[in-house]
């Protein structure tokens, strides 16, 4: 196992009507800022639910933030917060909204170019707001996590950072908040949270084995409960399953100690900056032809994910890596997912300014060993057409 340090200072509160809990949760005191994507929010009560459960505190809000939140757009959040003197940020969303109030609170105390913050991967972020979230959408592990990835319009760049001092102080996480999610954004959660799992889990062997268990339990699930989520009418359990499991994917326990890839993670973002594909969707598409690809690097691993989490533990080594990543590839379609460039009109023409992109954003020595160049991911993305 390799040497770690590992420090998580958000508090989880789990369970139906905890909403009411957030009296307690923000200082009573506080000026408060809610940021929040769509109408939704709105419309199915949320909005109204936070609002009661603050009380007399004052408070504004700022919606409208995207899926891929947009720079541009969040700088419009950092002035209203100057403004009004505001200094606690209250996130009511999935990833995108909590992921844009990360750098909402970053920027708030910036003094520079807030773009600096992006540039620099977080290293200039000495302070920032307080945050607290409102979970909607289990999907991304944002909620219990230091990390944010923004979108700058102007550019076409998907670009992260990371700073504890961006870490929620607390989210809530209420699993029937998402019972009016669509199909489309469930299967994305689903697919969001295995692959922020495989990233963490399918590189080389260190001898984690706690981690390791924790990894395959954490797939396993999402492989029994993914295609109930999605198809089946909201339940409890499932849902509960599914909020816990995407947090766990994301929130430093699972990666703790062992190596990390994020190759396909971070080929994914150029194709959602240039083509809009929702980012789950990118990683269904080439988490397949990735793992294929780099099997001689991944061989022991691979073999060990076949056996634990899909079962396949005779036959040849090759097949059973084979199978592994067939079966993978079956369980994002089977949750409506589709695994092919071609399923959203993307052809080998589109190749070229996809690896012209990887070399400008300088991604160019990703995964576990850096080697994936954008060479190698020209090989990737013709694999995944």
């Amino acid at each position: 196992m390799l040497d770690f340090q590992y420090h998580n200072p958000t508090r989880i509160v789990f369970g139906r009507g905890q909403m009411a809990e957030l009296d307690k949760l923000v200082p009573a005191g506080a000026r408060v800022l809610v940021l929040y994507g769509g109408q939704s929010a709105e419309r199915h009560g949320t909005l109204a639910a936070v609002r009661s459960a603050l009380g007399s505190r004052w408070h504004a809000e700022f919606g409208g933030i995207e899926p891929n939140p947009r720079y541009e757009t969040l700088l419009h959040a950092v002035e209203l917060l100057r403004s009004q003197r505001v200094d606690f940020l209250l996130a009511v969303g999935g990833g995108s909204v909590i992921d844009g109030s990360k750098f909402v609170a970053a920027a708030a105390r910036h003094a520079g170019d807030p773009w600096a913050i992006l540039e620099s991967f977080g290293g200039v972020v000495r302070e920032a707001l307080p945050l607290g979230v409102v979970l909607t959408l289990p999907a991304t592990g944002s909620e219990m996590n230091h990390t944010a990835v923004v979108t700058r319009e102007s550019t076409g760049t998907k670009a992260f950072f990371a700073s504890p001092q961006v870490a929620p102080r607390f989210s809530i996480l209420d699993p029937e908040l998402g019972y009016t999610l669509p199909p489309r954004q469930l299967a994305n959660g689903v697919v969001d949270a295995f692959t922020h799992v495989v990233e963490q889990y399918l590189t080389y062997p260190v001898d984690a084995r706690v981690q390791d268990r924790w990894a395959e339990g954490l797939l396993q699930t999402l492989i029994e409960i993914g295609p109930e989520v999605v198809h089946g009418e909201p339940d409890y359990a499932s849902r509960a399953n599914l909020t816990w499991a995407a947090t766990m994917a994301l929130n430093g326990l699972v990666g703790a100690g062992v190596p990390h890839d994020w190759a396909t993670h971070i080929v994914g973002h150029e194709l959602t900056a240039r083509h809009g594909i929702d980012h789950a969707r990118t990683l269904a598409i080439l988490l397949p032809s990735m793992l294929d690809l780099r099997r001689e690097a991944k061989r022991a691993k691979l073999l060990q994910y076949a056996e634990r989490v899909w079962q396949l533990a005779d036959g040849p080594e090759d097949e059973r890596i084979d199978g592994a990543i067939a079966r993978t590839r079956t369980f994002f379609e089977s949750l409506g997912v589709p695994t092919r460039l071609a399923d959203y009109g993307i052809g080998a023409d589109a190749l070229d300014e996809l690896v012209e992109r990887l070399n400008a954003h300088g991604s160019t020595r990703l995964g576990e060993h850096g080697d994936v160049t954008p060479e190698f991911a020209r090989r990737v993305f013709e694999a995944s057409l």
